[in-house]
């Protein structure tokens, strides 16, 4: 199916998206969308013919569990209510623990990277296949960015995505940003990945904005696409023309001026490829399997997840074989990212407490990992400042006492929270 070029559709930015040229689909965000209507902007653009995808970010198919019916029935009915002629996902986990580990559970608010190993591999196409049986039309899945690198991978991320495809039969997303990010903070060649991965199975690309910090590079979404970028998707034109490209932005939203040139640009790009011959591509021989093991790749998956999301999100011992420079970058990407999210999703919390949110809130998840979802994290937050007679000033505390009356509880939280708190504390081993 020719999707043409696209940009992501964000709240933020509907009526912009509404009105540029030459916007043939967009893609939304699903979890952030209702499953039994649509917004308007997206009604009107369906109406006038633009296709709309649904793009998951919170089903963590490369995680240990098998997938959430739940969660895997609230993405089909995204795709039922939007009509769309596929939906997308992740190469990623994004929670680890629970009974595989015999641990709480842990969410990591972000998409973290699979190990490419076989057992990580079994377990990914088995998950994959449920979620296909579960969805009503096509999927799509993207490679994503990584700080970090798992020790002892066994594959290349080429031939894990030549793998998947081949064993599950799924369409791919090539983010060719993401190609860019894993080439700066793990020195994998784009080129090379392009080489090894079947490019014949893309479904579209995603494009995006980044920026580089001591030399690591933060896949943002909330700066203009560079140059090098550009370059990996003219890398890609030359060996395949891709379906549908899709500019992405989440955050720091230009005007639409700026917009409509950051999508000129890769139009341009696309363009300028094309003309070049095809490069010459020569897949290497499949990497031999390991024998099966007396303990199966969930349990080992889960494990080795555990223990690194552990790390991140709980401070926990580094295990074997990890950057801990690294590891220390990401877990502090997470907690600022739990942050931000927090803020946005429960707003009055930043405007109660000023100046002094983020380094409450950073103090706060520094001991207190995530575990549910952004809405109960807020509620969390605010309860650990009440039990602790936080804020110092009184009328600040009212109106947070308020806040959390409104949201969870007819009384403020008092001495049985903070013996809760102690248990989950005592609990997480901390």
């Amino acid at each position: 199916m020719k999707l043409g070029t696209g940009i992501g559709w964000r709240p933020e930015i509907a009526d912009t998206v509404e009105a540029l040229p030459g916007i043939d689909w967009v893609e939304a965000v699903a979890e952030n969308l209702c499953e039994d209507h649509l917004p308007a902007s997206l009604v009107r653009l369906r109406e006038r013919g633009v296709t709309v995808v649904p793009h998951g970010v919170s089903l963590g198919l490369g995680g240990a569990d098998r997938p959430d019916p739940g969660r895997l029935a609230g993405l089909a009915a995204r795709v039922e209510l939007l009509g769309a002629p596929l939906v997308t996902e992740h190469i990623a986990f994004v929670r680890a623990g629970g009974p595989l580990s015999a641990s709480p559970v842990l969410e990591a608010g972000h998409l973290l990277p699979v190990p490419r190993t076989w057992d990580a591999l079994d377990v990914l196409c088995e998950n994959v296949r449920i979620a296909q049986d579960s969805l009503p039309v096509p999927l799509a899945l993207e490679n994503i960015a990584a700080l970090i690198s798992w020790p002892g991978e066994e594959l290349t991320e080429g031939q894990f995505l030549a793998e998947l495809v081949e064993r599950t039969g799924v369409r791919l997303l090539i983010d060719v940003a993401n190609l860019h990010t894993n080439h700066v903070n793990r020195g994998e060649d784009p080129s090379t990945a392009l080489d090894e991965l079947p490019v014949e199975a893309i479904a579209y690309v995603h494009v995006a904005g980044g920026v580089e910090k001591n030399g690591v590079w933060h896949d943002t979404h909330a700066h203009p696409v560079t140059r090098p970028v550009l370059d990996v998707l003219k890398q890609l034109r030359s060996r395949v023309d891709p379906p549908g490209v899709l500019l992405e932005r989440d955050d720091d939203f230009p005007p639409a001026e700026e917009l409509a040139g950051e999508l000129a640009a890769i139009r341009s790009a696309l363009a300028s490829a094309a003309a070049a011959p095809p490069a010459g591509r020569q897949r290497p021989a499949r990497a031999p399997e390991p024998a099966p093991r007396a303990v199966g790749a969930r349990e080992r998956t889960g494990l080795s997840q555990t223990a690194l999301l552990s790390t991140l999100v709980a401070g926990t011992p580094a295990p074997d074989g990890f950057d801990r420079r690294r590891l220390g970058v990401q877990s502090r990407a997470l907690a600022g990212k739990r942050a931000e999210v927090v803020a946005k999703v429960a707003p009055e919390l930043p405007e109660i407490l000023g100046g002094g949110y983020r380094e409450a809130f950073l103090a706060y998840a520094r001991n207190r990992p995530m575990s549910a979802g952004y809405r109960r994290d807020a509620l969390g937050f605010a309860e650990h400042l009440l039990v602790t007679d936080r804020p110092a000033d009184e009328a600040a505390r009212r109106r947070l006492t308020r806040w959390w009356q409104e949201r969870a509880a007819p009384r403020p939280p008092r001495r049985g929270t903070r013996l809760v708190h102690a248990a989950r504390t005592a609990l997480l081993g901390r």
